[in-house]
């Protein structure tokens, strides 16, 4: 698969059956729709803010930021807010293909949610530390 942001090609890594695409170029992250639902169901996730149709549904962000296809169908992905201070500005496939985190996004998301109380926090922290040291920002 190629990445929507440099169009080299991405690594595909594989932890508790769910596979993230990465770019080692720009460091951004690809979640498959499925992938992420895997790992929602697994981990007994209940927050509506991580499945996959609030980002087919959620407001579109303002920004300047350049609009990306999507490397699954081609079209141009929406941009969308998750998190919290600060908001996490991601790439959402309009049809439900997935989700891209440029480099550093995940990172920041891993942040917000070791901050939640700990029922929410260790369901979160299992995969999200391991995807939080493999796909560490490049600054």
């Amino acid at each position: 698969m190629k990445c929507p942001v440099c169009r080299n090609l991405m690594i595909v890594v594989e932890h508790d059956k769910i596979e993230v695409d990465h770019c080692v170029h720009c460091g951004g992250t690809w979640f498959d729709a499925g992938e992420l639902e895997l790992f929602l169901e697994t981990k007994e996730l209940e927050d509506p803010h991580l499945y996959p149709a609030y980002f087919t549904t959620a407001p579109e962000a303002k920004t300047s930021e350049k609009k990306r296809k999507c490397p699954i169908c081609g079209k141009k992905m929406r941009k969308v807010n998750i998190g919290e201070k600060p908001k996490v500005l991601i790439d959402a496939c309009p049809k439900g293909d997935g989700l891209w985190f440029d480099g550093g996004e995940v990172d920041q998301l891993i942040s917000q949610l070791a901050e939640k109380p700990a029922q929410t926090a260790d369901s979160h922290g299992h995969v999200m530390g391991f995807i939080g040291k493999v796909f560490k920002s490049r600054k």
